[in-house]
Parts: C-alpha cells; sequence; structure tokens
C-alpha cells in the first residue's frame, strides 16, 4: 500500500538525482571549454530516466557498455570528470556520450560554449520544478497524514 502512495515520489527523486548528475556533466564541459582537445560529453536525460526507474528485479548486472561511466581525460592537465551514483546497479541509467559539435574547432576542442550554457540554463530550471514538484507533494502527503 505505501509502495503506491510513494511511486511519484520514488520517480521524481530519480529524475532529480539524474538532473543533479547531468548539471555536473554541464558544469565539467562549460570548465573545460578552453582546454585543448577535450571532448564535451552528455547524457540522454530520457534513457536515463527510463533505465533508472526500472523495477530493482529487472536490472542486469553491469557490462562493458552499461557499466558506470566515469569521465576519462584524454590530456592528465583536463579537469577530471566524476559522475554520483544512484545505487542500485545504475549510474546515470545509460552511458554518456559524447556531444556532436557543430562547429569544428583547430585545437579538436568540442565544447560550443552558447549550446552548453543554454543545457545547463535548462537543466537548472528542470531541476528547480523537479524539486518544488517533490517538496509540494510531501507536503500534501504530511497535511493529510496528520489530517489538516
Amino acid at each position: 500500500m505505501l509502495d503506491k502512495l510513494t511511486a511519484g515520489l520514488d520517480f521524481q527523486a530519480k529524475a532529480l538525482a539524474l538532473r543533479a548528475e547531468r548539471q555536473t556533466v554541464l558544469a565539467s564541459n562549460i570548465a573545460n571549454a578552453d582546454t585543448p582537445g577535450y571532448q564535451a560529453r552528455d547524457m540522454k536525460f530520457s534513457q536515463a530516466l527510463q533505465a533508472a526507474s526500472l523495477p530493482s528485479s529487472s536490472l542486469r548486472a553491469p557490462t562493458a557498455s552499461t557499466s558506470p561511466a566515469v569521465g576519462v581525460a584524454a590530456h592528465t592537465r583536463h579537469i577530471p570528470l566524476t559522475v554520483p551514483t544512484l545505487g542500485a546497479g545504475s549510474v546515470s541509467g545509460g552511458d554518456l556520450a559524447y556531444s556532436t559539435h557543430s562547429q569544428p574547432s583547430l585545437d579538436r576542442n568540442t565544447v560550443d560554449l552558447d549550446r552548453e550554457r543554454a543545457a545547463f540554463s535548462d537543466n537548472s530550471v528542470r531541476y528547480e520544478a523537479a524539486l518544488r514538484f517533490l517538496n509540494g507533494s510531501s507536503k500534501t502527503m504530511l497535511s493529510a497524514i496528520t489530517g489538516q
């Protein structure tokens, strides 16, 4: 019975964790915008959320293609990218992928600062929305439990 009440909260909590993870990835891209040879990374949020929403019994063991993605710096002076785990067999629900770049640069850096800033802002707004929804839902449940 309780799992039916908390199913919506669980989904929003997973979405919130994935938004925070994506924010870290985008911040790493922005931080390395001037680093020669840096390859921009991003995640497919919808696929990651879908994979994170699977019941724990249907999660498969990590393989080489589904193992936790930790950013590998192309150069020793790059800022490392570490991705927090969500636990239970899934890091981001999907692997981080290299972003496609619109304009090639001479130093082989694929970070498009305008696109990264726009994605960062969009993700921030969506993170805030998920957080507000989660707070509102928990306050509604608490008021229902206390009988107010």
